[in-house]
């Protein structure tokens, strides 16, 4: 699909597909909410998907819509040491979730900045912040590939089943460069793929639903250290089964718009050779 259109081009369909993935969760708020079900069973639904990707207490203080309208791969901030005090950036932040968790890890003193492309995203994610009281949020409308983050002015980057959909990932390797402190880390849950096959990489829905812009695990961490990071790895993965990719499917992918046919035939190709991972690293400190 790359070779087809502008990074431009792709950027706008993806965010038009969130957008419409996100209207679809809003309008079944009444009846059936965010991952699927029916009034709190839709919420709670929402809650499980989140649970399920490495949230455990931090879903008390996350709004419920910010919870059901997650489409993340993991959670970012597991263990990442983050702490009272830090700025924190979140590429790609979507409704939230990930900036109320980070809010309450920095504190009242700390400072969390998302950064999205959707209006739709934004506009939800200012609500979710604004109900969970984090009052040390700001979210900037961009492009992660052209971060409106000065440089040098970050302590951690997160980032969660993001950059996998940017036509450019190595420029938002070097943004995210750019924008940490000497020494500032990162810590990013995405999807990685090996061996897709070639109908899969030309299909727009696949795209926006996180599969066929997804690179290699090895290419994604070479592109990582030719930034100029350092310390990188892998600290988790989580290889999808075909169990696995049909439960995806019936909460966020068909959100996304993929038909049930081109759905099968697309497990069938890809179980094993799609995973979630969490890298991590930081910027060297300055010599």
């Amino acid at each position: 699909m790359n070779g087809q259109k502008s990074p431009a081009e792709v950027r706008d369909d993806v965010s038009r597909a969130y957008a419409r993935a996100l209207e679809k969760v809003a309008t079944a708020a009444g009846c059936c909410g965010g991952s699927g079900g029916c009034g709190t069973a839709g919420v709670a639904a929402g809650a499980a998907k989140a649970s399920g990707n490495g949230y455990g207490e931090e879903l008390a203080i996350v709004p419920d819509d910010a919870a059901a309208s997650s489409f993340g791969c993991g959670n970012p901030l597991a263990f990442a040491g983050v702490r009272r005090g830090d700025t924190v950036l979140d590429l790609g932040s979507g409704a939230g979730l990930d900036l109320v968790v980070a809010a309450d890890k920095v504190g009242p003193r700390g400072r969390v900045i998302g950064v999205d492309m959707t209006d739709a995203m934004i506009a939800a994610a200012l609500r979710n912040v604004a109900a969970a009281g984090a009052a040390n949020v700001e979210i900037r409308k961009g492009v992660i590939e052209e971060l409106p983050v000065a440089d040098d002015s970050v302590d951690w980057v997160i980032s969660n089943c993001v950059i996998n959909l940017s036509p450019e990932k190595d420029r938002v390797f070097a943004e995210i460069f750019r924008v940490l402190k000497p020494g500032g880390r990162f810590a990013i849950s995405d999807i990685v793929a090996e061996s897709l096959p070639a109908w899969l990489l030309e299909h727009e829905a696949a795209y926006a639903a996180c599969v066929s812009g997804a690179i290699s695990e090895d290419a994604y961490r070479r592109g990582l250290v030719a930034a100029g990071l350092d310390q990188v790895e892998v600290s988790e993965r989580l290889v999808y089964d075909a169990v696995q990719l049909r439960a995806i499917v019936a909460s966020d992918l068909d959100n996304l718009g993929l038909a049930s046919e081109i759905v099968e035939r697309g497990i069938a190709e890809v179980a094993g050779k799609v995973w979630s991972a969490k890298f991590s690293g930081r910027k060297p400190l300055a010599e």
